[in-house]
């Protein structure tokens, strides 16, 4: 019998610290109450920072990493055929914002997508 594999997402948000605070205390109880609590979110304070982080260039780096894997940013750089200072940025902000994660100096985005929500209210 094969185990199928689970989707993952890492849900994106546009919020305060009180919306974080929030997701951070249902977690706790529910982990409390015995459940199985296994959930990535990520919050920027404000929409530019989002779009800023999330760039198309970033986007794509996270793609290349996702599928691929990486063993540090030079051959990532290497493989996307870019140049190694920005994709050393992008990886600093990816990594900032929690979305890059690494292992020594292996790279990894361990996300099957990104679902992003923003509050008009």
């Amino acid at each position: 019998m094969t185990k199928a594999k689970q989707s993952s997402a890492a849900q994106i948000h546009v919020g305060n610290l009180e919306d974080m605070g929030t997701r951070f205390a249902s977690a706790w109880n529910r982990a409390a109450k015995g459940e199985r609590v296994n959930e990535t979110h990520v919050t920027f304070l404000d929409l530019e920072t989002m779009l800023a982080t999330l760039s198309p260039r970033r986007l794509e780096l996270l793609r290349f990493v996702r599928q691929h894997g990486a063993k540090n940013v030079r051959e990532l750089a290497t493989s996307i055929q870019r140049d190694y200072k920005n994709v050393h940025q992008d990886v600093a902000a990816l990594e900032t914002a929690g979305l890059l994660l690494r292992d020594g100096r292996k790279l990894s985005a361990p996300w099957d997508e990104l679902q992003a929500s923003v509050a008009l209210a």
